[in-house]
This record gives structure tokens, sequence and C-alpha cells, in this order.
């Protein structure tokens, strides 16, 4: 039983409340706020020198905030999830920035350093951003981006170990779709932890897997499998990629009318389906293992706090279940009641 969460405060409350680690942190909170800025100049870098010099300052942040999740969750695992959202996302919105440069025109006013962050904001535009360029792409097509995430985590590691600490981080590559596109970030997720380890003097490991939310990597999963030390499950997004559905859209545009003709009995958002996204759970599971029988199986979607799906996550062969701290506790109960009605069955 694990928990999703992103900051040390919900990792301490997780942890209270019986998670026995964190299934999910999502790193890009820790881009947010304050840091915003920081982020910004690191997608308006012109050249190399320019991102790099912007990496550099993220990384004394994204290294403390790393520490202090360990340090909450010291023993205890801890899957850190590379940044996953469209770049987009951490610059001013777009319709805001357009009447504030239209305004500045308006009043004679220097609109210089607004235009050009427009410019980023029109280049990064993309029609539909959930498919767009986001989870492994970025790492894939922007220099350093992940580099620098797995350094500051790998230095927390040792920061942790040196504290007397017993720090166990895992690291999770989002939306990967082919074997290859983990292949290349797992490559360069060991060539920074080599580094690091060389200079601490100390090895330095990581457990390295992927979440599963396209379909195309469940029903390729026998491949996955071989680079990868683990799956999860992220069933937001596998829930919408297989349904064809956008959340946000269709939850207020037709749920109600599809819950009203039969189409769909209860939101596949709330729980799992079985006949579609189950069955992906289920190749991925069987194929997954077969291909590497140790491979680790979770799921950190807002099913894993749901009691009906947690029960087919059992049945399905998953090891653990990861959800919000505030339902951890249900969780663990539903937990416990699929492990004593699959005993009860054997015995029978």
């Amino acid at each position: 039983m694990r928990a999703n969460a992103d900051t040390p405060d919900d990792a301490i409350r997780a942890r209270f409340l019986g998670a026995e680690g964190i299934g999910l942190c999502r790193t890009e909170h820790m881009f947010l706020g304050e840091r915003r800025e920081l982020i910004e100049h690191v997608i308006l870098a012109e050249t190399g020198v320019e991102r790099e010099t912007a990496l550099a300052a993220l990384m004394p942040f994204q290294r403390q905030d790393f520490i202090e999740i360990l340090e909450a969750m010291d023993g205890l695992p801890v899957t850190v999830r590379l940044l996953d959202p469209p770049l987009h996302e951490f610059l001013t919105d777009r319709a805001e920035l357009m009447v504030r440069v239209a305004l500045a025109q308006e009043r004679g006013e220097d609109h210089a350093a607004d235009d050009r962050i427009l410019m980023a904001v029109n280049r990064l535009h993309e029609s539909n951003p959930m498919l767009g360029l986001r989870g492994v792409r970025l790492g894939l097509v922007v220099p350093g981006l992940y580099a620098l995430q797995v350094r500051a985590l790998a230095e927390a590691t040792i920061a942790r170990i040196d504290a007397g600490g017993n720090p166990m981080p895992e690291i999770m590559v989002p939306l990967v779709g082919s074997a290859r596109e983990l292949l290349l970030i797992r490559d360069e997720i060991e060539q920074v932890l080599a580094e690091v380890s060389t200079s601490a003097g100390r090895v330095i490991t990581m457990p390295i897997g992927t979440m599963i939310e396209l379909p195309r990597a469940a029903l390729t999963a026998h491949r996955i499998a071989e680079v990868a030390d683990f799956f999860s499950f992220g069933t937001n997004d596998l829930t919408q990629t297989t349904w064809g559905f956008s959340r946000d859209d269709v939850e207020a545009a037709f749920f109600a009318a599809y819950l009203e003709k039969g189409v769909l009995t209860i939101s596949p958002f709330e729980t799992l389906d079985a006949d579609g996204v189950g069955r992906l759970v289920d190749i991925a599971v069987r194929e997954g293992r077969q291909a590497r029988p140790d491979l680790k199986l979770g799921i950190c979607g807002e099913h894993g706090g749901d009691p009906e799906s947690i029960h087919y996550f059992h049945n399905a062969g998953l090891d653990y279940v990861s959800t919000s701290p505030f339902r951890v506790p249900v969780a663990r109960l539903e937990s416990g009641r699929a492990v004593i009605t699959d005993l009860t069955s054997d015995s029978r």
C-alpha cells in the first residue's frame, strides 16, 4: 500500500495514515509557484549554454525537495516520476499574454519580455497537448531536462545516506509507448548515476521503470519489460487513451446522457473498466512477467483508492496500489479484504 505524494508534508501525512511508500511523486509540482520563473528560463533558452545555466539554477531546489521527501519516507520506496506535462503549462497563459501585449502596445509601453514569452507559448502551443510533447518525449527532445532531475535525486540520495538515512528512490519514466524510448532514457539515467557515483566515491543505483498509460505500452509490455525494473499503471491516462475520452471535456459534455442510456453504468474514471482497460492491464501483467519474472507491478491512478478496482488489481497480480494520502486507510482495508477473499476461496 503506497500513496501518491508530491511534497514532504504529503509524504509525512501518507506515512502517518499507513502508506508503505510513495507510488507516485510528481516532480512538476516542484516547478510551480516562485520557481516558475526558473523553469521559464529553461524553456526560453535559445542556446545550449543558456539552457545549462537555467537548469543549474533549478538544481538546488530540486535536490532539497528530494532530500525532504526521502527523509519523510526513510526506509520506504519513493517512486519519482520524471517531468510529464507539456512545457507550455509552465508559461503564462496564452490569452493573458496576448491581452498584456495589446494593452502595452496601446499605452506605448515596453512589451519585449512578454513578446518573447508569447512567441514561446505560440511555438509550444498544441491542438491536443495530452497526446503531444510530454512525458518521455520531453526527455528525448529537451537536452538536459531529465538529467537534471536524475542528478538532483542521486545527490539527494547521497545526502540522506551521509545523514544516516536509508533512502529508497525509484525512477519512473512517463508516457512510454515503445521499448526504444525507455532504453534511450534509461541509458541517460544510468550515465548520470555513474557520474554522481564517481564524484561521491560510492555506487548509487536505483530501479528504473515506466508508467503504463498508453494502449501500445500495454500491448508491447513484453518488450518494454526487457528494459524496465517495474511497471506502474497510470490508469487515469490509460482510461482516457483507451476510451478516446478527454476527461475534462466528456464528464461535462455527455457522461450524464451515457449513464441515462446505459452506455456506461458508472464513470470509468471512478471504477476500472474491466472489459477494456482491465484487459490491457491483464495483458501487460501477463506478458511483462513472462519477459521478466521479477518485474514489480503497481498502479498509481485514482482507481488505486476505489474498492472494486482494488479487488481487480489484486486478482490481476499487482504488487501494490498507490492512492492519495486521505484514501490510504480505505485502500488498506480493501486490500486486506481482497487478500482474505483470495485465501478463503483457496481453502474451499
